[in-house]
């Protein structure tokens, strides 16, 4: 575990910086952690903001939502550029109703119909989707202020979900922990419940490696490092079939130019859950995706320890939001790559298990690495 440095307000002020070094590479480079106050909620409380440096990247973090605001990432020009999607002020982030950056949960993705059993009990979830409940709930942790704690290379938000939270059971403790070394964001995720409930926890940052703004992601060429997928029905609930990928369009595993395929690919674009591994594979961290902006050069891989990478283009962006320096943010304007278990896994006895137990440690990491080529 991380050396934690616990601080209170009356410890520090807004140039407080906590320096760690660390050798990357043969060589040896620098982690700058600093925090501020960003502003009030009413009823909530004040929200801090964390940026963590190193000589290759720049992260911003809040603590409401666990949200990763920006990430400044170097082009081939050597340009740096805001890569992730966002709000200029708290306002917009409180209002924000497409998760911008946020850490989601108790359950990422979709509930179908809000329900499930555990332990003979049936529960009901609001109903936030369509007929179905969505990354946790109305009040889910996107919009709770986690409490913020310095660690080495980076900063842990932690969070308590108290029993009957947005209709789950059991009290939650869960955190998140950003680390940043060197070219690498690091987002390792835990939790303990006292009652069996279910927990999958992600992060939904929006990514445009041509810079946020940026009108599309047309230009990025992906690629997923999956065999599988699962259809969806007409509210974007799993059917249950675990489908091969080859010879159809969500065959990702050669790079692929994104704005053709989107225009083959039914329905609005990806929104669908790609398989890294399987129930019974043992917990390991495998790679699940690449993004390439050729015009920029900048690239973005993702590796994880979930079994599931959900493959998001942004289908329902509208152009209704005003996002930093004024961009409006529209359909097909960003990707995001939520590494997550597979949708509606406690409804579906063939995927997965997502059951957190009293007793047993949730755990899993995802690494975001951003380079040029």
């Amino acid at each position: 575990m991380p050396t934690r440095h616990r601080y209170r307000k009356s410890d520090i002020n807004t140039s407080t910086l906590v320096f760690r070094l660390f050798v990357f590479g043969g060589r040896s480079k620098m982690t700058e952690v600093s925090h501020q106050q960003w502003g009030e909620v009413s009823s909530l409380g004040s929200v801090d903001l964390w940026v963590l440096k190193s000589n290759l990247l720049r992260v911003e973090v809040l603590t409401l939502g666990a949200i990763i605001r920006s990430v400044f990432s170097r082009g081939k020009d050597g340009q740096m550029k805001d890569v992730v999607l966002g709000y200029d002020n708290l306002e917009g982030y409180v209002s924000d109703k497409r998760y911008l950056g946020a850490v989601v949960g108790r359950v990422a993705n979709r509930i179908a119909g809000g329900c499930f059993v555990v332990d003979g009990k049936e529960y009901q979830l609001d109903i936030n989707n369509g007929p179905n409940a969505l990354h946790g709930g109305l009040q889910g942790f996107n919009k709770a202020i986690w409490l913020a704690t310095a660690v080495e290379d980076g900063v842990q938000l932690s969070l308590t979900s108290p029993d009957g939270d947005q209709g789950y059971p059991g009290e939650v403790q869960v955190s998140v922990t950003y680390m940043l070394q060197g070219e690498t964001l690091t987002a390792d995720y835990q939790a303990r419940s006292t009652k069996t409930t279910p927990i999958n926890l992600t992060n939904h940052s929006y990514f445009n490696l041509a810079g946020q703004g940026a009108a599309d992601i047309y230009d990025h060429r992906v690629s997923i490092s999956a065999q599988s997928y699962l259809p969806v029905d007409d509210t974007s609930i799993p059917t249950g079939e675990i489908r091969a990928v080859a010879g159809t369009l969500f065959d990702l595993i050669e790079p692929v130019l994104i704005g053709p395929r989107l225009k083959e690919v039914p329905g609005s674009g990806f929104d669908h859950n790609f398989c890294l591994s399987f129930p019974g594979d043992t917990y390991a961290e495998r790679h699940a995706a690449r993004v390439h902006h050729p015009a920029s050069g900048r690239v973005l891989e993702v590796s994880t320890s979930q079994p599931g990478v959900q493959f998001y283009t942004a289908n329902f962006l509208d152009g209704s939001m005003t996002g930093k320096g004024g961009a409006r943010y529209g359909k097909h304007s960003s990707f995001c790559l939520e590494t997550q278990n597979w949708p509606d896994a406690v409804n579906q006895a063939s995927f997965p298990d997502c059951l957190l137990h009293p007793g047993e440690e949730y755990r899993h990491v995802t690494h975001f690495t951003f380079t040029t080529a």
